[in-house]
């Protein structure tokens, strides 16, 4: 059985170019163009991962991690973002997440970064800024 992933972006050519890299090898499950939806679903759907965008309407990512580990501790987080800044990296990771990939990277590193917050380890993607 394939690990069911959930995918939050909102811009939906994010959103299709994700699941056309991921479909092959995960289940998605489902996706949401906000952040308030993303942890609605979640919970309704609970997924074995969820690659999250930080910048989205109505929620940010970073807050709708913060809400969905009060409810989930042991949700996988994989953030997929245009944010090379250490600084975002760092709020991601105090969040609980266990990746952090730059959309330029994606067809790389978000297969390694997803596989590894499923065996609980953490994967940052080499090209953020430090």
């Amino acid at each position: 059985m394939r690990p069911r992933i959930f995918l939050a972006d909102d811009h939906p050519a994010v959103l299709k170019a994700t699941t056309a890299l991921l479909e092959t090898q995960f289940e998605i499950v489902g996706n949401a163009i906000d952040g308030g939806t993303l942890v609605s679903e979640v919970i309704r759907l609970c997924p074995d991962a969820i690659v999250v965008d930080i910048t989205m309407p109505v929620l940010n990512g970073i807050d709708a991690a913060h809400r969905l580990r009060e409810s989930n501790p042991s949700v996988k987080i994989v953030f997929l973002t245009v944010h090379s800044d250490q600084q975002f990296v760092e709020a991601c990771m105090a969040e609980g997440a266990l990746g952090y990939v730059l959309k330029a990277h994606m067809k790389v590193h978000l297969i390694p970064a997803i596989r590894a917050a499923l065996a609980g380890q953490a994967y940052v993607c080499p090209y953020v800024s430090t």
